[in-house]
């Protein structure tokens, strides 16, 4: 198996690696988490024109076609900056289940305005008792009329703040963790009885608790077919969780660095730590762990 990079994905690493070096430190960093609305709407306008936000969508979407390993490159070089802006929350979890699980109509309709970096959609699944087994859904769909009424409550929505729309999973069959009955809506943000609780999470990121208390969409809210959206979610978060391996080899990678010019620098016994045996077999354990 050759897991080299390709011409195009080292191009695509460089990109990314150009930008983290040029609009990250951590100084800046801290600056953006600590204003509203925690992230850069300049970068995330950034992502749209180099194509981040298409990437991994299909072209027939509007999107590039690129796979897992693209995405994957790129959040290895966020990694390697912290990077804040809710790439995972936006494209990676809520854009992927509309394109997972939507038909071509809606692909078209919700998607457009991801690419383009005018929406900002959560992916609202998780929730308290599920213990991060995907089918644990005990929100609610109840048909009425020419459309659902949802309630529930859902946990630790990154990008809920600064959502515009949210992908909610609510159950319109079944018990909490059967394989089938759980459903895919897409609710605005204004919709009536939705209530976002906005906190930061303890890396700094934003993201909420969103309770859904009667809320009444119509018909079209839904994503494909009633009850049948579990495989479309267990994708996504596959993915996502593939995704965010990366981002870390990205964080590890860098304090490997970080450490190895530590060592160089500074100076014990008159000469640099790092001359020092022991130190060096430590060095050595870091970069095979990385």
């Amino acid at each position: 198996m050759d897991l080299s990079l390709s011409d195009d994905q080292r191009l695509l690493a460089d990109s990314a690696a150009r930008f983290v070096a040029n609009e990250y430190g951590l100084d800046r960093r801290r600056a953006l988490v600590a204003d509203e609305p925690g992230f850069s709407r300049d970068h995330w306008r950034t992502f749209a024109e180099l194509g981040w936000l298409a990437l991994p969508f299909a072209e027939a979407d509007g999107g590039l076609g690129a796979g897992a390993a693209e995405v994957m490159v790129v959040m290895e070089q966020f990694g390697r900056g912290l990077v804040v802006e809710p790439y995972l929350a936006a494209v990676l979890l809520a854009g992927q289940a509309i394109a997972h699980a939507g038909t071509a109509a809606e692909r078209r309709a919700l998607l457009a305005e991801l690419i383009a970096g005018r929406a900002h959609y959560a992916f609202a699944h998780g929730e308290a008792g599920a213990r991060y087994a995907a089918g644990h859904v005990e929100t609610r769909a109840h048909a009425d009329g020419g459309g659902w009424l949802l309630s529930g409550h859902k946990a630790v929505v990154y990008n809920a703040p600064a959502a515009d729309a949210f992908v909610v999973s609510a159950r319109s069959a079944g018990d909490a963790r059967d394989a089938h009955g759980v459903s895919l809506f897409v609710v605005a943000k204004d919709a009536a009885g939705l209530g976002v609780r906005p906190y930061r999470t303890i890396d700094g990121l934003r993201a909420g608790e969103v309770v859904l208390d009667g809320v009444r969409v119509g018909a079209d809210a839904l994503l494909g077919e009633a009850g049948a959206a579990l495989p479309a979610i267990e994708e996504v978060v596959d993915r996502a969780t593939a995704a965010v391996c990366a981002e870390a080899v990205g964080i590890m990678d860098t304090l490997r660095e970080m450490t190895l010019d530590y060592l160089k620098t500074r100076q014990q016994f008159g000469r640099p730590i790092g001359a020092f045996q022991a130190l060096q077999h430590r060095a050595v354990d870091m970069l095979i762990a990385c």
